[in-house]
């Protein structure tokens, strides 16, 4: 249907939930049972689409989804005729290279010659490639970690988020490949009307994303300290200042980035501001 932007997710793995979540938190209502292949949201014109994610780049290539949300990893190693629309700031995490814990690894030459069990064989030749090293590359989908244990290969390289897997299967870390997250794709030529739905949509992930990383705080001042705690918290465009009922104080409101919070909390502190409060955001909209 033409009127509908057909969005393609996972059916299930680690990115299913965070996408769903991401979608709900934009505003759109969407039945999502265990067992659908697809969905429409009642009050917006999207269809869901729960497709395996290795396969969701080829659809959009397709044009059986309009757009898509995979690990980063998964775009680059298809490399199907999709844009990169957006990062979602989600599902971290990083292709690494890891080796039995026995093995002195001692740089990426010490691949040479060997063989490396991968389900991402474009990415792992392009950084072999890239550091002049020759190595025989593996493809194998699923249970990569135990390839070096059955002798099927001397070295693996799969996606790690806290290595615990790595951990249990006797392997270390070595070297990381890439660095991932969840990114919406899309077919480069959306007919018009799907672009705006689009445009609407990313408007609202937007929002939502910037919510994510920033927290509203509430504080009271000393009127003589304003000019100090605004250079350190200037806000979206510039702080909420309100007069108090005691006399040569302020309540100054403002947005601060959640990364740089615990710096800033401890510099607000040190120019005198009383009474903190640090409330999450729930939409963010420049």
């Amino acid at each position: 249907m033409k009127d509908l932007l057909r969005i393609a997710i996972q059916k299930s793995g680690r990115l299913r939930e965070g996408s769903l979540d991401l979608l709900k938190e934009s505003g759109l209502s969407i039945s999502n049972g265990r067992d659908q292949l697809k969905t429409q949201a009642s009050n917006f014109p999207v269809e869901v689409l729960f497709l395996r994610d290795d396969d969701i780049p080829q659809y959009i290539e397709d044009e059986v989804a309009d757009v898509g949300i995979v690990g980063e990893n998964v775009f680059v190693e298809k490399q199907r005729k999709n844009t990169l629309i957006r990062k979602l700031d989600f599902a971290k995490c990083r292709l690494s290279i890891a080796v039995p814990r026995t093995e002195n690894f001692t740089g990426v030459f010490w691949l040479s010659g060997k063989n490396i069990a991968t389900s991402y064989p474009v990415i792992v030749q392009h950084f072999l490639d890239k550091h002049g090293v020759q190595a025989g590359i593996h493809e194998i989908s699923g249970s990569v970690e135990i390839a070096p244990g059955i002798g099927l290969a001397d070295a693996i390289c799969d996606i790690v988020s806290t290595g615990s897997t790595l951990l249990s299967n006797g392997l270390k870390e070595v070297e990381v490949v890439m660095q991932s997250e969840a990114v919406l794709i899309a077919n480069p030529e959306l007919q018009y009307e799907k672009q705006r739905i689009l445009d609407s949509l990313l408007f609202r992930i937007e929002a939502v994303n910037s919510a994510r990383n920033n927290k509203y705080i509430l504080l009271n001042c000393p009127d003589s300290a304003i000019e100090k705690i605004t250079s350190v918290i200037p806000g979206m465009k510039s702080p909420t200042i309100m007069p108090l009922a005691r006399k040569g104080w302020s309540s100054l409101h403002s947005v601060v980035n959640e990364n740089d919070f615990w710096e800033k909390i401890g510099q607000l502190k040190s120019f005198g501001a009383e009474g903190i409060l640090v409330i999450p955001i729930e939409k963010m909209i420049a």
